[in-house]
């Protein structure tokens, strides 16, 4: 018998310390007082200090939240509380059905994936609380009300509750019924499910949350309309979105398949930034585009989930693996959450490596940008962002090179300096 649990737990605790030592390396970076002579040409002191202090804040708010969060996910399987709140939903479903049995493994399911996302959200909610209204609020980027975030979480209990029925049965019914080829069928339906949410969320769900509108007549419009047409990027549409409504951090993206994308500008990025430095900024995300950064991360991304879903066929029908962790039931829910736990050590390779290739792709899109012309409005604009939205201004090397997605400030700058060079 293959000690999945314990393994697990040792993965658990190994990665929990690893990846505190990285958070202790950077807290101590926010401990720095005085600029570097790379920063001192690009940011005010001021402006260093204040994103110091809010760097500070967040690290020590995450060190306080990961330790709760990691001890009371050892607890949670230490004690056995899945397999618990497993028999609960069925104490539950039979309630309500005289008959109940394992044909209603779909009720099942439902209600235990309910009671683990009302748990999760009870445990979570607190921290929201504190980050929201005490960090964020203390350094001036939160604009929730109390009445917005009560309704937020509603709202997505409501999607939640929704997807979640409208969802799990056929992923369910799917794997029971694929067969030895079950792992094509669920990860098509998987595929699919996938580009029909990235094509109602702009439409239908981020309105429940945000007020988007169409980007006003005038000269940033008409800018931003003539960089698409001088790269024949297909633009159909240039909305607003009223993200000052939560928070003041600012933003910008393009969505769309083939010949219909459309950009969304938050209002922050608007408010902060030069109409120069707003059309700087989209070419980077133009650069995207072009370089087929987006298709690259659509198909490593459905290989990674086929490979999963191939991986997960030895395991689904393992009785071992289901008895390690406590459950007498092999539900298919409940295979597949197990899965995800032995499956972590790949999903922590896999992300570093995303990781990487993804501060590559930064640094092409910015070159992409430099060659529009706009390198001298990039830098500009990259700093701005990097001082309103008071990001790390000195991370520390080890920090970066495991978490970051984008490269850091100093290192784009540079690299846009020797691209325009070039």
């Amino acid at each position: 018998m293959v000690p999945y649990f314990e393994c697990y737990l040792v993965f658990m605790n190994v990665m929990f310390f690893f990846e505190t030592y990285l958070d202790w390396r950077q807290h101590k970076r926010f401990d720095q007082k005085k600029r570097t002579k790379e920063l001192e040409s690009l940011v005010s002191q001021e402006d260093f200090i204040k994103s110091q202090a809010y760097g500070h804040d967040k690290s020590s708010f995450g060190f306080v939240r990961g330790t709760i969060d990691h001890v009371l996910s050892v607890l949670m399987l230490w004690y056995r509380v899945y397999p618990l709140m497993w028999e609960w939903a069925g104490s539950i479903v039979a309630h309500y059905v005289s008959d109940f049995g394992p044909e209603y493994e779909v009720s099942q399911s439902l209600v235990f994936v309910y009671l683990f996302y009302f748990v999760t959200l009870a445990l979570s909610t607190p921290f929201s609380i504190y980050n929201t209204f005490v960090i964020e609020e203390k350094h001036g980027f939160n604009k929730t009300d109390a009445y917005t975030f009560v309704t937020d979480i509603l709202k997505q209990i409501g999607l939640v509750l929704f997807f979640g029925t409208l969802i799990l049965p056929p992923f369910i019914w799917i794997i029971k019924w694929g067969g030895d080829y079950f792992y094509l069928y669920i990860w098509g339906f998987c595929f699919l499910l996938q580009l029909f949410l990235i094509t109602i969320f702009p439409t239908y769900i981020q309105p429940l949350f945000n007020k988007v509108e169409e980007l006003e007549k005038g000269s940033l419009r008409d800018k931003i309309e003539a960089l698409a047409t001088s790269t024949n990027f297909p633009l159909t549409k240039l909305f607003k979105i009223d993200g000052s409504k939560r928070s003041g951090h600012s933003n910008a993206y393009f969505y769309g398949f083939f010949k219909n994308k459309r950009i969304v500008l938050y209002d922050t990025l608007i408010e902060q930034s030069t109409e120069e430095e707003v059309v700087a900024v989209l070419g980077h995300e133009l650069g995207h585009y072009f370089l087929n950064h987006t298709i690259q991360g659509l198909v490593i991304s459905q290989i990674n989930l086929l490979s999963m879903f191939y991986l997960y066929g030895y395991l689904v029908h393992n009785p071992d693996l289901f008895t390690s962790f406590g459950f007498s039931s092999q539900a298919v829910i409940i295979s597949f959450i197990l899965f995800n736990f032995v499956y972590s050590p790949i999903s922590h390779v896999l992300q570093f490596l995303m990781n990487m290739w993804s501060r590559h792709n930064e640094f092409q899109a910015d070159a992409f940008s430099v060659k529009l012309g706009y390198a001298k409005t990039l830098e500009s604009g990259l700093i701005k962002l990097q001082t309103n939205n008071k990001s790390a201004m000195t991370p520390d090397p080890w920090y970066s090179t495991y978490h970051y997605s984008h490269p850091p400030l100093v290192e784009r700058l540079k690299a846009i300096k020797g691209n325009k060079k070039d």
